[in-house]
């Protein structure tokens, strides 16, 4: 089929140019990241993923993986939590590299990773759907000139529109909600599998073969990288894609029985496999998912089934708000810039921006009205149905399918559902761009058909022909997207929401309606027929519009900084407190007051507003200085210690002091100013003997336990149904000769006059585990959340370690996975290569 413009457009977007303009373009975005000057800092970036990152990177360098956290939260299992990424291949990235440089730069990798996975799914996808409408169903078929016939894989890879899939790409690396998610490490490398994992599972269930094992550890990478919700999404994704081809298959197969040779190639490059193959390879891929990623998902399902999150622990805040939906023409209309100067809605703090770009959008919505396709109505459809999921509380949608689906209140911020609209939208474009650049063959040579003209015409309508008014349609749907675009700016200005900027709304507005009428004249040009060396560029320019209005639509949602305000012990030198808590002495605390004040904290230079919390040892900043912590800031809790910090900090005016003394408390913020600090004298040794033990059903607000004058080396609180492995009742003779703290141990010599109870201010966890003298202990959760244990009389070795069984368990079934799946994939390919020269 001879098709100029396609020429024009497709010969310039091959795969490698398309992989290198992609790099460009985050470079222009990101020149200081890339080069090493500056690294990225707002928000989580500098508070979560960096010092989790430091803290993992140190625990590589020691020859260890990390499984618990004893800086954070009195110890916090770390590996356990998944988006902590210890198993995650790539982050030998920032493992192995200057931390400063290479964790900014492992994001921004997995922004151009994720520009390129769209833009192959993306050009598979319009080239199946131009295998179909050229197949025996549109009653029209072109043989190549070579007479030849083409294998399927290049029948499907072939037809697909480059300029489509590179506009697909572009939008979808690069819109407000991608962008924001560069502050989570662990997020962005989950989303930008997401259309990889898409398009290795699809590829799986029709082709089989070595395919369903190439699927299978494509999905495991995803499932390493860590963000459950993007997980989940995926899935489902896929699961919705999976069972619309299974109900397809039955048509499909039933007209390929009646095609000839050459029309059976070309079907079977765009219809599903028979039901039976799907039926079972889909599962398959599944279960080697599982499998190949058991020990990562084992510990974390372990750590959830014991942590603070169950069914009905997430409410609805940071939905999108109705007025949200303006976000996708003036993104910056109903809301402000007063945390670190990045824009955020008024209500709604988890993503700055979810922005799509106007051209994006248009040719989203141009592919709803004019693209009749399966899998534009199915992308639609998951498209609407997120979409009512994100506005939450605002619709009765999302509470009443919490209600029918429990589970779904363990995802935090409904939001986030917004995602698969930031998936669907790039591959509607891409549809909507196929669509208009297809043209009339200039030359057909034609093959008889043994379909009807009314299967024709079917087929016509069903794969999706031409659209009709074409031009009419653009710009109808232009004038319509300009006439939102003047009614949000003109209800900014004259009604505005407290806190809003109309200024910068109207300035917002104003550009983003400069750049929707530059993209129309950009696709009125590529809808002519004309050959005007001009059109030649018109693919290119097009694309660099819609990166610009991305890259203009909000202030800097990454703001970067000199990478120095990262340097280990900073804050430690400069503090130098005294008595300095250390791993195995003492700990520092935040005030409830400093700690809800610090959370409040914003000041608009990103540099000063970090150092300062740093100060603060705000969130997990404190792992940048090694100084062990009483909270932290983890998605999983061990559930009885969360109650415990929930009971301390949601009392701003509490008196804790006999709890400070146990939990080893030297250092906690000054009254009077929250960065800071000031010493304690009366806190105790992390490991103490000889307490009389306490027993009751739970230890709650109101008992003794709570009581400023508790004294934990007298008195020790345990759960009733240990009563019966204790044999002390009262206070004891016993003292702790030494004690020593690593990060998964803790090793301490107890000197004891009679059977005593030693307890050690250490969350507990079921992973944890005693001996004494050598032999097995029962180890016993002691004031609420921490641990102990019953020596007998006379001097003793007490030895406490982390052992997570559930790990070893899936270690154990994850690595003959992965060792079987790379040899089916060397061997089924030596079958391919010998086959192919036979």
């Amino acid at each position: 089929m001879s098709d100029p413009t396609e020429t024009r457009a497709a010969s310039f977007f091959t795969p490698v140019r398309f992989g290198v303009l992609l790099a460009l373009l985050v470079f222009a975005m990101f020149p200081q990241v890339i080069l090493g000057i500056e690294s990225f800092v707002a928000r989580d970036f500098g508070f979560f993923a960096y010092p989790l990152a430091h803290f993992q990177q140190e625990c590589f360098w020691r020859g260890e993986l990390p499984f618990w956290n004893p800086y954070n939260n009195c110890g916090v299992p770390f590996l356990a939590q998944w988006n902590t990424m210890p198993l995650y291949p790539p982050s030998l990235i920032y493992l192995t590299l200057p931390l400063a440089w290479s964790l900014s730069f492992f994001c921004l990798l997995h922004l151009w990773f994720a520009g390129l996975g769209m833009f192959f799914l993306a050009r598979r996808w319009t080239g199946l759907r131009r295998a179909e409408v050229s197949s025996a169903f549109g009653g029209v078929n072109v043989r190549p000139a070579d007479g030849r016939l083409p294998n399927k894989e290049a029948t499907a890879t072939q037809a697909g529109n480059n300029f489509a899939a590179a506009f697909a790409g572009v939008a979808f690396a690069f819109n407000g909600f991608t962008l924001n998610l560069l502050m989570w490490p662990s997020h962005m490398a989950t989303f930008a599998w997401m259309p990889w994992v898409v398009l290795a599972a699809e590829l799986a269930w029709r082709d089989g073969g070595r395919k369903l094992f190439l699927a299978a550890m494509v999905g495991a990478l995803q499932m390493l990288a860590g963000g459950p919700e993007t997980i989940l999404l995926t899935w489902l994704i896929v699961s919705a894609l999976w069972l619309q081809q299974f109900v397809k298959g039955a048509l499909a197969s039933g007209t390929a029985r009646t095609a000839s040779g050459y029309q059976r190639a070309v079907l079977e490059a765009g219809a599903p496999p028979t039901r039976a193959a799907m039926l079972w390879r889909f599962p398959f891929v599944i279960a080697l998912v599982i499998a190949l990623s058991a020990a990562q998902l084992l510990p974390f399902l372990d750590l959830v089934a014991h942590a603070q999150r169950e069914s009905g622990y997430t409410d609805l805040r940071w939905s999108m708000p109705g007025f949200g939906l303006a976000n996708f023409l003036v993104p910056m209309a109903f809301g402000s810039t007063h945390t670190e100067g990045i824009f955020f809605q008024h209500g709604q703090y988890w993503t700055s921006s979810y922005y799509l770009g106007i051209g994006a959008l248009w040719l989203a919505l141009l592919a709803l009205l004019c693209v009749r396709e399966r899998r534009v109505w199915l992308l639609a459809g998951l498209a609407i149905i997120a979409l009512l999921c994100a506005l939450g509380e605002n619709t009765p949608f999302y509470p009443l399918l919490r209600k029918l689906i429990p589970q779904l209140s363990f995802i935090t911020y409904p939001v986030k559902f917004v995602m698969v609209v930031i998936f669907a939208a790039p591959l509607l474009a891409a549809f909507a761009l196929a669509n208009l650049e297809r043209r009339p063959p200039a030359r057909l040579e034609s093959v008889n058909l043994s379909t009807s003209r009314a299967g024709g015409r079917r087929s016509e309508h069903e794969s999706g022909g031409h659209c009709s008014g074409l031009n009419s349609r653009i710009f109808s749907l232009g004038a319509i997207l300009l006439a939102l675009i003047g009614g949000i700016v003109f209800w900014t200005q004259h009604a505005p929401m407290p806190g809003d900027d109309s200024h910068a709304a109207l300035l917002n507005g104003i550009s983003r309606a400069a750049f929707l009428l530059l993209t129309g004249v950009i696709l009125f040009a590529l809808a002519r027929k004309s050959e005007s060396p001009l059109l030649r560029f018109a693919p290119l320019v097009l694309i660099l519009v819609a990166w610009l209005d991305v890259f203009t639509h909000e202030p800097k949602q990454n703001p970067t900084v000199p990478s120095s305000v990262y340097e280990s012990n900073l804050v430690r030198t400069r503090l130098a407190m005294n008595p300095q808590p250390e791993l195995g002495g003492s700990r520092a605390m935040l005030s409830p007051a400093a700690a809800l004040e610090l959370t409040r904290f914003a000041v608009s230079d990103p540099k000063n507003n970090f150092l300062a919390k740093r100060v603060g040892y705000c969130a997990n900043a404190n792992l940048l200085d090694a100084v062990p912590k009483v909270d932290g800031f983890f998605s999983l809790t061990p559930r009885e210690f969360d109650g415990l910090l929930t009971t301390i900090y949601r009392a701003t005016n509490g008196n804790w002091s006999g709890l400070e003394d146990f939990m080893g408390v030297a250092q906690t913020t000054a009254p009077d100013n929250v960065l800071a600090w000031q010493a304690r004298i009366n806190f105790l040794p992390l490991v103490t003997a000889g307490q009389k033990p306490f027993f009751v059903d739970d230890a709650r607000r109101g008992s003794p336990f709570w009581n400023p004058n508790f004294d934990g080396s007298k008195l020790v609180f345990l759960p009733e149904q240990s009563s019966s492995l204790v044999t002390v009742s009262n206070q004891t003779d016993a003292k702790i000769l030494n004690s020593k703290f690593s990060m998964q141990t803790v090793d301490a010599e107890v000197d004891a006059a009679e059977p005593s109870l030693v307890v050690v201010a250490q969350t507990y966890y079921h992973n944890w585990h005693a001996e004494i003298d050598g032999q097995p202990a029962p180890l016993l959760r002691a004031n609420v959340a921490f641990q102990a244990v019953q020596v007998l009389a006379g001097r003793h070795q007490l030895h406490f370690f982390y052992r997570d069984r559930a790990f070893e368990i899936g270690a154990w079934i994850a690595l003959p996975v992965w060792a079987a799946c790379l040899v089916s994939l060397l061997v089924k390919r030596r079958r391919t290569s010998t086959t192919a020269q036979t």
